[in-house]
């Protein structure tokens, strides 16, 4: 009643200056899509060498004089040391802003890379990589954290698969333009090229991140606290079981597809290798379209999960069937694995985010994709191990499925799946 007494003229000036901190609210909130940009480009920009250097296979061995079993040392070597490096990322993010614990782990690869250029040979070249590899322990969760603290529960989704998409197109641009600066320069080109690609991802995240806006406090949740502890508990062991199996298809179909299309369907070499590309294609729109269907899915995000293991349970279980050796079908399969396969990441890191307490945000991620890192070291040379002693495809195929089901069916048992309708955190978004 008292603002009703105020003269028009202070009446206007209220409203104006209420409409002028509504309009910069709506501004500041419409800056995520400027850091889902350059968290994309900075992980994409991260793993541009590491991603392409098997594509560079061929000028290494020969210009390095290096073995098969060398080489694929050379691959796993970047890939070591985020076993912990997650870990350790994931507790600096949860006590620094994300703009300085990933911008420096950016540097860290790009200042590696660039130095690499001049390393006397192999030896050296592995130290160079587990340095590259101590220094993107920090993009993965740290970019992660950085896209789900700007988007609310009704796009996060589809935010994760984009940013999430970067990883498999930054190596399919490096698997296109590092053999060929290889070829035309020599090995230390490549590697001075994937060090200024990382440097360029570092100073744009640097210069270009924000913290969000403050965010009204979550709704309180009515269950008592010893349920919410549960909860999170249940969740860990349901993120890190299908994580790890899932990301265990994933190496599979990297791995494995090639040498099944041409030694079982003879099908020539080239064409597997663009059976490849094309599923690994699949596995970028999985990533994003699986991500945004987890937004909308009011049986929660988890469901989507959960999903792609049903679905690459059934492909790999054609392949070890009859129907498996015909090229058509072969083909067929593996762009299907590539897209539940592959497409899983998206909801996952969403999952993940949403489960994890608020002030363990960072950490809860470090640990899941940590786990998943185990897999990526180990699985490789078990799956190829498996292969030689058996001769065939059907006994890597076999386990990958039986890990699978038993990961489906332990975490379908628990409550593992996101509350359905999650309230959106920011309003007027």
């Amino acid at each position: 009643m008292d603002q009703d007494r105020r003269p028009p003229v202070v009446q206007q000036a209220v409203a104006s200056s209420a409409n002028g901190v509504a309009a910069r609210a709506s501004g500041a909130w419409r800056y995520r899509w400027t850091i889902l940009g350059i968290a994309t480009f900075t992980q994409a920009a991260s793993a541009f060498f590491v991603q392409g250097i098997g594509a560079m296979g061929l000028h290494l061995q020969r210009d390095l004089h290096l073995s098969t079993a060398q080489l694929g040392l050379l691959i796993s070597a970047a890939q070591l040391l985020p076993m912990a490096g997650l870990v350790v990322a994931g507790r600096l993010l949860d006590r620094h802003d994300e703009r300085w614990v990933v911008g420096l782990g950016a540097c860290l690869v790009g200042a590696a890379l660039c130095a690499g250029s001049a390393v006397p040979g192999y030896a050296s070249l592995l130290l160079v990589l587990l340095v590259v590899g101590a220094g993107y322990s920090t993009v993965q969760p740290g970019g992660s954290k950085s896209v789900a603290s700007w988007f609310d529960a009704s796009q996060r989704g589809f935010a994760m698969g984009v940013r999430q998409a970067g990883l498999p197109l930054g190596g399919a641009l490096a698997s296109a333009v590092l053999p060929l600066v290889a070829g035309a320069f020599g090995w230390r080109a490549a590697l001075l090229t994937g060090g200024l690609v990382a440097l360029l991802g570092a100073g744009g995240f640097m210069g270009l991140y924000r913290r969000p806006p403050a965010r009204p406090p979550d709704p309180v949740d009515p269950r008592p606290g010893l349920r919410k502890r549960t909860h999170r508990e249940t969740s860990l062991v349901t993120i890190v079981l299908s994580g790890t199996s899932l990301i265990s298809v994933q190496c599979g179909v990297g791995i494995l597809t090639v040498l099944y299309l041409h030694e079982r369907t003879s099908v020539e070499a080239g064409a597997a290798a663009l059976v490849l590309v094309a599923s690994q294609g699949a596995g970028v729109a999985g990533r994003i379209c699986l991500a945004a269907w987890s937004d909308r899915s009011g049986r929660g995000r988890y469901v989507a999960v959960m999903a792609c293991m049903v679905a690459v349970i059934a492909g790999m279980s054609v392949l070890m069937t009859p129907l498996g050796r015909s090229p058509a079908a072969a083909c067929a399969v593996f762009v299907w694995l590539g897209f539940f396969g592959l497409g899983w990441y998206g909801p996952w890191v969403a999952y993940v985010t949403e489960s994890a307490p608020p002030d363990r945000t960072g950490s809860v991620l470090g640990l899941a994709m940590a786990a998943n890192q185990i897999a990526i070291v180990l699985v490789p040379p078990g799956l190829g191990l498996l292969k030689d002693m058996t001769g065939g495809f059907s006994s890597a195929w076999g386990i990958l499925t039986a890990m699978t089901a038993a990961a489906l069916i332990v975490t379908a048992r628990g409550p593992g799946r996101t509350p359905a309708g999650r309230p959106a955190r920011e309003p007027n978004r």
